[in-house]
């Protein structure tokens, strides 16, 4: 009886679900034509998407005068959609690597969902810093690889090249790890697939998975290795963000806080977005019977503690600040001077999205609430956002000489391309729904008999029955 859990805890698959349920619940949305509501969602994506990229393309074909920067900002609107994207890719890797490690149930419905997003968030991310450099084409110049020009070594002291290996990592182990856990579906599609092409396709997915118990060894003891090597990473990834400005001398950038902020806010921005997908998907793909108000509390348990630890490192700026007595300190973005000077609307939008509306999940209906999950989750990626923008374009815009001093406004093509972003990871995510399965049928099918509904019931009949 020991695969029985108390009865005190909710359970996480609601229903009367038999194994065979569960298998015909996650193949649905692959085996079956798509609904007018997805349909809805991928064509607003995918005029987005190509608007992003005509975006591009003029700024390739033009040049990087077309966006807001100027003499003085030269990061600005595309170095804050980088981190930011970055941010939101953390939580992914952390949902499946820490809480698999952690042996957390809850995570068996969201995980899938997030290593996806953090998959396509990485991806947009790199768009940002190739199209900075002013020729993408010469992209290359940014790996040590042999090239025209002989011995043209890039810089190894420059944080900025750092990032490309911490992200390329990342996304490669992320990747693995992603795929990896897909096998046994994508066996299970192969399996029911009826057309011969799906059929040869998931084949070779599924790299001639048979279900035998050695493979299931060979795959339990391979997560386990790949959740080791992916837990560092979570937090060496944004570490290495933060040093590009950490390691630098502008005034409020360089300051040792900042490694142990920027992953707290990667995660709280991560678990936020992963709740504004799942609210979606749980009602596009009919999931709710898998992605119950238990997950969701979880989720929002965890956005809490993170905001937590986001709002003392925004105070400990705040005195840092104050107390230095610089007169340079007082235009970071967190300063008397941010809260009051021309960008205080920016200051108080990263307030009042990070700070107040988060701290509404301390109250337990709203926690357990998915509309107010789905509206705060939003609110806080747009105070996240604000966030980035703040430290990058406040700092910027008040040099240690005011003749340089300046603002930052973002021109069209600024906006066009990170809605295009915004598109292209929503369109990379509709057609992940629709030809991989979101959830883990194999993970599900490990916790029916503890956390099902039905079995659960069962089960405390037969105490009353006993008793």
């Amino acid at each position: 009886m020991s695969h029985y859990e108390s009865q005190v805890r909710e359970p996480l698959i609601l229903g009367h679900k038999t194994y065979h349920d569960i298998t015909e619940d996650i193949a649905r949305p692959i085996e079956t034509p798509a609904s007018k509501l997805w349909w809805t969602c991928f064509s607003i994506a995918m005029v987005a998407f190509i608007f992003g990229l005509g975006a591009i393309a003029y700024t390739i074909g033009t040049g990087i005068g077309v966006w807001g920067l100027n003499r003085t900002i030269n990061w600005g609107w595309d170095i804050t959609n980088f981190v930011w994207w970055v941010g939101i890719g953390h939580a992914g890797t952390l949902i499946s690597a820490v809480l698999l490690l952690f042996r957390q149930k809850w995570r068996m419905s969201v995980n899938r969902s997030a290593e996806a997003m953090t998959i396509f968030a990485v991806v947009q991310a790199a768009l940002f810093p190739v199209i900075h450099m002013g020729r993408p084409w010469l992209m290359y110049w940014v790996f040590p690889i042999p090239n025209q020009f002989g011995s043209l070594w890039p810089n190894f002291n420059s944080p900025l090249l750092w990032d490309v290996f911490a992200i390329s990592t990342y996304f490669s182990v992320s990747t693995v790890f992603w795929l990896m856990g897909l096998i046994p579906d994508f066996a299970m599609v192969r399996d029911r697939a009826t057309k011969p092409f799906a059929k040869k396709i998931y084949g070779i997915l599924a790299f001639g998975w048979g279900g035998g118990a050695k493979h299931w060894q060979r795959f339990e003891e391979l997560s386990l290795v790949l959740a080791g090597l992916c837990t560092p990473l979570v937090f060496s990834v944004h570490t290495i963000v933060s040093f590009d400005f950490a390691t630098s001398v502008i005034k409020g950038w360089h300051s040792t806080v900042y490694p142990p902020y920027f992953v707290a806010g990667a995660i709280f921005s991560g678990f936020a977005m992963v709740q504004t997908l799942l609210s979606v998907m749980r009602k596009i793909l009919h999931y709710e019977d898998y992605i119950t108000r238990k997950h969701i509390e979880y989720m929002n348990i965890v956005i809490v503690v993170t905001g937590g630890m986001v709002a003392v490192a925004y105070l400990t700026e705040l005195w840092i600040a104050w107390y230095s007595g610089s007169r340079y300190e007082d235009f970071t973005y967190f300063s008397p001077g941010a809260a009051t000077g021309p960008y205080w609307w920016a200051f108080w939008a990263l307030i009042i999205c990070n700070v107040l509306v988060p701290g509404l999940l301390w109250i337990r209906p709203i926690r357990r609430s998915f509309f107010w999950t789905f509206v705060i989750s939003i609110v806080v990626n747009i105070g996240m956002w604000f966030e980035r923008f703040d430290i990058i374009v406040i700092n910027l815009s008040r040099d240690y000489l005011p003749s340089s001093w300046t603002m930052f406004m973002p021109s069209w093509v600024d906006v066009g391309i990170f809605l295009g972003t915004m598109g292209f990871f929503s369109v990379l995510y509709l057609l992940y729904a629709r030809t991989f399965p979101v959830i883990s049928q194999s993970e599900l099918k490990t916790i029916l008999k503890s956390s099902g509904e039905s079995y659960k019931k069962h089960h405390t009949e037969d105490e009353h029955h006993e008793h």
